[in-house]
């Protein structure tokens, strides 16, 4: 595997896992750590041999935010010259699950991470916000966008306008997350969930991801015709038929993600 200075990767059991690696800065966002994270989905999006990958973060925090020592110097043309956010939208274009694994600080930027993700799992405890408001800035890398259609116009507005800190258990009542559990077994809840999925057929979770996607921005129309041209495809795969055939002689099916 290659060397990350701000990120630590690890594969278990079709499982790879990335962890923000910078727990003296509350895993604070430089530039080079999100490239790096990309970097590390991007390969494992691509190794055959990963169904799932979990993010995660090193020490008492996921992410504190921003790089405010890197950003404070900055200007518009600079920002524009660097645009830093492509590679944020890289993210978006990974196929594979993937599963946040969160707690402490999910904070700005933070947030925005974890929002990528298509599962969010986080401790008692963990506290999400967006504080940019209090710089004079506001969310730059989707937050307005992504947490709108989570939670609504009325409620985004409020959270962002006021740098709120929301509980895990407010952030799960709206959406935000799918669970909250103890901190001493939120890895081992991670690890149940990312197994569930690498156990499943590939090219179907990759599929679904990716209609269920579309069916943010697409009319109900739109987005069943794209359904049905995924469904479809399915059926030219070696798991339908391995899955269907299993269902028939009443066992488990191998699935090989082709």
């Amino acid at each position: 595997m290659p060397a990350f200075t701000f990120i630590e990767i690890t594969m278990d059991s079709g499982i790879g896992y990335i962890y923000l690696n910078r727990p003296r800065q509350y895993n604070s966002l430089n530039r080079a750590m999100v490239r790096e994270i990309v970097q590390a989905m991007e390969m494992f999006d691509r190794d055959e041999h990963v169904q799932v990958i979990v993010l995660a973060g090193n020490g008492k925090a996921f992410s504190s935010g921003a790089d405010i020592d890197e950003m404070a110097v900055d200007n518009t043309i600079r920002l524009e010259l660097l645009n830093q956010f492509a590679d944020w939208d890289r993210i978006g274009q990974i196929k594979k699950p993937i599963i946040g694994s969160v707690k402490g600080f999910v904070f700005g930027g933070g947030f925005e991470l974890a929002l990528c993700c298509d599962v969010l799992i986080a401790a008692e405890g963990t506290e999400f916000s967006f504080p940019e408001i209090n710089l004079g800035v506001m969310p730059g890398a989707g937050g307005t966008q992504r947490l709108t259609k989570l939670v609504g116009r009325t409620k985004a507005l409020e959270w962002i306008w006021s740098a709120a800190r929301i509980t895990a258990d407010e952030a799960l009542a709206y959406g935000v997350i799918n669970k909250v559990v103890q901190p001493e077994i939120l890895i081992e809840e991670t690890h149940k969930t990312a197994m569930m999925l690498a156990q499943k057929p590939a090219l179907a979770l990759r599929l679904i991801k990716e209609a269920v996607n579309k069916a943010v921005d697409y009319s109900l129309y739109e987005g069943m015709q794209f359904e049905r041209k995924n469904f479809y495809v399915l059926f030219s795969s070696e798991d339908q038929k391995e899955g269907m055939q299993a269902f028939v002689e009443k066992r488990q099916a191998n699935f090989k993600g082709r």
